[in-house]
């Protein structure tokens, strides 16, 4: 039998990478994307560099993709802009939704006509779509957003039977995480965290896998919390 594929936006590194290793163990064909050429690991079958924020780019990518038939899509790629909102210009309001919203909203209905029954959408959201805090207005816009379309969907495939939930990390060790927060920052936060540490990438991909694999028959349209319980407090 050939092997199930799977479609993981942003996995050259962080959550996405870890997504890629663990579709990777379990024999998956794998296809990722990145946004500049790099060494892809050998298990890797197929590498696109694409640009989310460049129309061109964008539709050259989707052109590409449609000829492969995937059984799961990861919407992972995603960027974050902290900025009181006084100080956000257009082009970075246009940026962040074209890369966290735009981009996986597109690619789902570019991928939709060929996805078999029984194919699964995990879409990675954020705490930041359920709490937020000062200076996140930007990206918590988009993952709020990002939910919303995931519930919509989840009633418009379900007679399908594709199921779609979108994945809510809290801090996760990541290089977007370390480059967005100082020193300070991450040890007040991990005195936030009720396990007091922050989320390792495997942990968040264990939970993306089980949602995308055969083992899920029956969860759709959540938004599932995955955050050491700092969201309880």
């Amino acid at each position: 039998m050939s092997k199930k594929k799977v479609l993981i936006t942003g996995g050259t590194r962080g959550i996405g990478k870890s997504i890629s290793e663990i579709f990777h163990v379990n024999n998956y064909s794998i296809y990722i994307t990145g946004t500049k050429e790099i060494d892809v690991p050998d298990y890797i079958d197929g590498f696109f560099i694409v640009d989310f924020t460049n129309d061109k780019s964008v539709k050259s990518f989707l052109d590409e993709i449609s000829k492969i038939d995937f059984d799961v899509l990861i919407n992972n790629a995603g960027i974050n802009i902290i900025k009181e909102i006084g100080e956000v210009s257009d082009n970075e309001f246009n940026k962040i939704f074209d890369v966290n919203i735009k981009a996986p909203y597109f690619l789902i209905q570019k991928i939709l006509p060929k996805l078999k029954t029984n194919s699964k959408i995990v879409n990675i959201s954020s705490i930041f779509g359920f709490v937020s805090k000062e200076k996140r207005s930007l990206y918590s816009s988009t993952k709020y957003a990002i939910n919303g379309m995931t519930k919509s969907l989840s009633i418009e495939l379900g007679p399908k039977n594709i199921l779609i939930n979108s994945v809510l990390p809290g801090f996760t060790e990541t290089e977007l995480t370390f480059e967005s927060l100082n020193q300070n920052e991450i040890n007040e936060l991990t005195s936030l965290i009720p396990l007091g540490r922050f989320a390792k990438t495997n942990e968040i991909a264990e939970l993306v896998y089980f949602l995308s694999s055969e083992k899920n028959t029956y969860i759709t349209g959540q938004n599932i919390i995955i955050d050491g319980g700092f969201t309880s407090k």
